[in-house]
């Protein structure tokens, strides 16, 4: 597996830990819909939440958030969408982003809460 493939499994795998530390429960790992892919679906009390993560070795390039580009959220709420829709979702959902930076402990994570919105 590439090394970057390796960065990211570690990342999803360290955000779904700080999230179940959050009291988030974890329903869903890269959840499929053709190419799209939501890599964490998560349940905060009543709230349905689709996570996008990000992993960095370090921030040279800038803050792993600013990855998420417009495709991205486009690709990630359409997903959501279909989701939502064959699984009859009627809860409130949002969409945050998890960013993982480092190679090693301490690992710096941030979590940021309606990071976009669906406009459907």
């Amino acid at each position: 597996m590439a090394e970057h493939n390796l960065l990211g499994n570690k990342g999803e795998m360290l955000a779904s830990r700080y999230l179940m530390e959050q009291g988030f429960a974890v329903l869903r790992y890269n959840w499929r819909c053709g190419h799209k892919e939501i890599d964490l679906i998560a349940r905060e009390r009543d709230t349905l939440v689709f996570v996008e993560v990000k992993s960095r070795r370090d921030e040279f390039y800038g803050n792993a958030s600013d990855a998420v580009t417009p495709q991205k959220i486009r690709h990630l709420i359409s997903a959501a969408e279909v989701y939502i829709n064959r699984y009859k979702i009627d809860s409130p959902y949002r969409f945050d982003i998890v960013t993982v930076v480092g190679t090693g402990e301490p690992y710096k994570i941030e979590h940021i809460r309606d990071a976009f919105y669906a406009t459907w």
